[in-house]
């Protein structure tokens, strides 16, 4: 036998002998990583994304209580809620109910990952009134769990003894099928007079509910949007396609902390997120997307010889991870402008203006208003 031959002869038999007879093709495998989705701080408060309403198989979602972790860490996320429903429990027969377990079963893994995991539950009463989220409660068991109607107020009331955080759930959810349950009822209006109403889901999934937004900012209640998911978030949401986010609520806080989040959720600091699009309150979304956009001095000039006219250029750079469109409102200057996530564009405008206005008509600050975006010409 040739040297090489032994040599050829020495590998194949120290292969056979390492890997025990397979080969591995771990290559194929999903990377392991966590996206990092890019926001600034807004007003000295870190911009924490968000989901506080998503199910497992303790009620009726799909899946196990870590797979909701390992979604949330690989897609960016830095804090979640397990809302499983009270007055629901389609697996029973499989599952045992227990209202905390899904929480209880999450909270190493939440700590090894970094996510911060708020307890909380789905109250679930009939439409009308419909569904609310109750966040920071300490035992969803002490909780309603009969869907008797007669019951209604008891079970916010019992929420509201644990001092939770209430939102009203996708309000216009059964809207093709229970004719008048997208309206803003008596009984959501005692709570909102109460007090016992904190907060509204404009968001649900990938339906924007519109009257939902209106309601929210006529009577002050924190903008929510979340996923609700039952499945898998890879079964929802293309998050292959470039640009593609679940919905969250992008939530304005000084830390990670329940407390500190607590406290932005008071104050309603909060702006829905879902992909291309924005939800909230006009200071909030006008305060982020300040975070967001830069807007530099001209770097050149270029004069027309036969009007004289002097038009200068401008770099706009999106320093997030968000979603802008610009259409041009007042002004002579670039007509649309589109910030993709982690980008810059040229602006061109005619000399002699203070300044460009523009709709950014990825915002909603109304159900049919857009965040007016002025751009300061320097």
């Amino acid at each position: 036998m040739s040297f090489l031959g032994a040599m050829l002869f020495c590998g194949a038999s120290l292969q056979a002998q390492t890997d025990n007879g397979i080969m591995r093709m771990d290559e194929f495998a999903y990377p392991v990583k966590r996206q990092h989705v890019s926001i600034p701080n807004v007003g000295g408060f870190q911009v924490l994304k968000c989901d506080f309403h998503m199910h497992t198989v303790f009620t009726d979602g799909h899946v196990w209580p870590n797979v909701r972790v390992q979604e949330a860490w690989k897609e960016g996320l830095d804090v979640i809620s397990y809302t499983e429903h009270m007055e629901y429990n389609p697996h029973h027969e499989d599952v045992k109910v227990d209202h905390n377990r899904s929480h209880d079963l999450a909270v190493n893994l939440a700590k090894e990952n970094n996510i911060g995991l708020i307890k909380a539950t789905e109250i679930t009463r009939q439409t009308p009134p419909g569904h609310f989220n109750a966040l920071f409660i300490k035992d969803a068991n002490k909780l309603v769990a009969d869907n008797d109607s007669k019951l209604d107020q008891e079970a916010i009331d019992k929420a509201i003894e644990q001092d939770a955080f209430i939102f009203w759930n996708h309000p216009g959810w059964q809207v093709d099928k229970i004719p008048g349950s997208y309206e803003w009822i008596d009984f959501v209006e005692k709570m909102y007079q109460e007090k016992k109403l904190h907060g509204i889901e404009v968001v649900n999934g990938l339906g924007f509910h519109k009257k939902a937004l209106d309601w929210g900012l006529d009577r002050d209640l924190t903008i929510i949007g979340n996923t609700d998911i039952h499945n898998l978030i890879a079964h929802s949401y293309n998050i292959g396609q470039e640009g593609v986010h679940r919905t969250m609520t992008l939530v304005m806080a000084k830390d990670k902390s329940a407390a500190s989040i607590r406290q932005a959720l008071d104050a309603g600091r909060t702006v829905a997120w879902s992909s291309k699009y924005l939800f909230g309150k006009e200071e909030h979304v006008r305060n982020l997307v300040d975070a967001c956009i830069e807007v530099g001095s001209a770097y050149h000039e270029k004069k027309n010889a036969k009007t004289n006219r002097v038009t200068k250029y401008y770099e706009v750079k999106n320093n997030s991870d968000l979603y802008f469109e610009l259409i041009l409102k007042e002004g002579n200057g670039t007509k649309r402008i589109v910030l993709y996530p982690e980008s810059t564009q040229i602006l061109t405008a005619q000399d002699g203006q203070a300044k460009l206005s523009y709709e950014i008509v990825s915002t909603y600050i109304r159900s049919d208003k857009h965040l007016q975006f002025d751009i300061k010409l320097k």
